[in-house]
C-alpha cells in the first residue's frame, strides 16, 4: 500500500474503511459544507454504496504503481482525497484536485500540505510535463492552495459559473515541470510503495 507521510497529513490508497468514511462525508454527512466549494454548478448523482466503491477501482492508475486518487487522513481518519484525470496523455497534461469534507479543518494548514505532498509525488514518479487545477473565482481557498505550491493563474474566463444566482469567473491554475524543480522541496516520506520505495 501507497503511503505518503507528512507532519500533518497522510495519503494513502484507502481500505475499505476509508472507502465507507469518504462515502459518509461524500453523502451523507448533513451539512455538505464541502459541496459549496467543490464546483457547486456541477450537478452530481448520488452514488450507492456500492458505485462509490467500484468508482474507486475504476481506471485506478495513471501509470503503473501511481494511483489517480489517495485518501487523506487526518487524525487517522480519512477526510478527504485527492485525486487527478487526464486531460492530454499526448503532452502529458493531468488536472489535480483536493477536497477535505470536514470543514473542521479547512485554512489549517492541511490542504496545503496534502496537496503539495500529492503535486510532489506526481512530479516525482512520472514523467508528466505539468498539473493544473480547475476552479471557480469564489473557491479563494483552493486558488490560494494552489498558489502556496507553486501554480500560477493561466485562464479566466469571465462570468462562466453560476453559483447561487450570482456569475463568477472560470478559474485555470497550472504548474509545469521545470517550474517545481526549481521550486521544490520534498513534503513527504514515502513508505511502502507497493512493497518497496522507487527512490
Amino acid at each position: 500500500m501507497l503511503k505518503l507521510i507528512g507532519e500533518k497529513v497522510l495519503l494513502r490508497e484507502a481500505t475499505q474503511e476509508d472507502v465507507n468514511e469518504l462515502y459518509y462525508w461524500k453523502y451523507e454527512e448533513k451539512n455538505q459544507e464541502a459541496k459549496k466549494w467543490n464546483a457547486p454548478y456541477i450537478p452530481e448523482r448520488k452514488l450507492t454504496k456500492e458505485e462509490y466503491i467500484k468508482s474507486w477501482e475504476k481506471e485506478y492508475e495513471l501509470f503503473p504503481s501511481v494511483p489517480r486518487i489517495l485518501a487523506v487522513i487526518i487524525n487517522e481518519k480519512a477526510l478527504g482525497t485527492v485525486s487527478s484525470y487526464w486531460v492530454d496523455k499526448h503532452t502529458n497534461w493531468l488536472e489535480t484536485g483536493i477536497v477535505i469534507y470536514n470543514s473542521h479543518y479547512w485554512s489549517r494548514g492541511y490542504g496545503t500540505e496534502a496537496y503539495g505532498m500529492w503535486i510532489d509525488f506526481l512530479f516525482e514518479s512520472t514523467s508528466l510535463h505539468r498539473l493544473g487545477i480547475s476552479t471557480w473565482s469564489g473557491n479563494t481557498r483552493m486558488m490560494k492552495t494552489a498558489a502556496k505550491i507553486g501554480m500560477s493563474e493561466e485562464a479566466r474566463i469571465r462570468e462562466a459559473r453560476i453559483v447561487n444566482g450570482e456569475y463568477f469567473d472560470s478559474i485555470k491554475m497550472g504548474i509545469l515541470r521545470r517550474e517545481w524543480e526549481s521550486k521544490r522541496s520534498k513534503r513527504f516520506d514515502m513508505k511502502e510503495y507497493k512493497g518497496k520505495s522507487r527512490r
